[in-house]
């Protein structure tokens, strides 16, 4: 009996090849950079599994290229990338990776607000370009973390950690989400808020959001005007989460003390993007999961994914279809 055709579209770390291969033909882009669309929907069309990356669009011009198809395997827990209606719609079983990466991320978060509100980066520089010559009572002065307000914006799993650590700062926790989670207010002692109410008391605002299109521009410019002169933004959900325009002028202008990022709104930014010019922003590129343990557990957990969906096996991590 023949074995299905595997294409994976970036070299996974960890065991996660070993997995595929055995039970599956693999086929592996063999750069490290992006496959290139045509060649990806060359080489999906006598597919029947594809384990891609957040960079790739599965969309219905993809899946019309891949007849055979049966699963997708995403190696991310978010799944903006993939038109899941149309996988629905063809009985094409689609997987992620949740949970696995949740204390990874929350901890990059939780290094960029200190970052921002602390002024790590602003210090490195000043130090590196000699200009540290004395002790000065005024300089790089930043805001307060400990003993402040935290908001939470999107109260899921990455959420949730992230509330967590701010417990540990004697942090007053405010959220929002879709609604009210009791669990998680007895928990943490955290309070729910509607956007808007949370932006203005919030000292602190992480964005841990899904991206749907009820979130696209979230963290618009009206939205940046109702938080405090000093309050950080960080961001390490998805990039289109914030307009970025909005915030480069709320930044320029100290409308808000600072902004860290994981993701940002165009993904990879051009290095004369106008954000990297600004001293009170700090960029990093997607590295909210980038540990070697973490890694290694997602693009394992996307192989027994990809592995189930071919033996006709419920997936671990199933994406749940919106309804058709």
């Amino acid at each position: 009996m023949s074995r299905p055709m595997v294409v994976v579209t970036r070299r996974p770390p960890g065991r996660a090849l070993e997995i595929l291969e055995g039970v599956a033909d693999v086929w592996v882009w063999p750069e490290d950079t992006e496959i290139p669309r045509e060649v990806l929907l060359e080489r999906v069309r006598d597919a029947e599994g594809l384990y891609s990356m957040l960079s790739e669009r599965i969309d219905e011009e993809l899946l019309d290229a891949a007849p055979r198809l049966r699963v997708v395997s995403n190696m991310a827990v978010g799944v903006d990338n993939v038109d899941l209606a149309a996988c629905a719609r063809r009985g094409i079983a689609v997987g992620h990776t949740p949970d696995v990466l949740t204390e990874a991320t929350a901890d990059l978060a939780w290094a960029l607000l200190l970052t921002v509100a602390r002024r790590v980066v602003e210090g490195v520089d000043h130090v590196r370009q000699g200009r540290w010559t004395r002790w000065e009572p005024g300089l790089l002065l930043g805001v307060d973390v400990y003993g402040t307000t935290l908001g939470i914006v999107g109260l899921g799993r990455i959420g949730t950690a992230v509330a967590r650590r701010g417990r540990g700062f004697d942090m007053e926790i405010r959220y929002t989400a879709r609604g009210p989670k009791p669990d998680v207010e007895a928990e943490l002692a955290a309070r729910y808020r509607e956007l808007d109410e949370l932006l203005a008391e919030a000292d602190h605002v992480v964005v841990t959001a899904a991206l749907t299109e009820e979130t696209r521009g979230l963290i618009d410019a009206a939205a940046l005007a109702r938080m405090k002169p000093t309050a950080t933004l960080v961001n390490v959900a998805r990039g289109p989460l914030v307009d970025t325009e909005a915030l480069v002028a709320a930044l320029r202008e100290g409308r808000i003390f600072g902004a860290g990022l994981d993701v940002t709104d165009p993904e990879p930014l051009p290095p004369d993007h106008p954000l990297l010019a600004l001293p009170n922003c700090v960029v990093v590129p997607h590295v909210g999961s980038a540990t070697r343990r973490t890694r290694e557990a997602m693009a394992e957990l996307a192989a027994e994914n990809l592995v189930a969906g071919l033996e006709g096996r419920p997936l671990p991590a199933p994406c749940p279809f919106p309804e058709l």
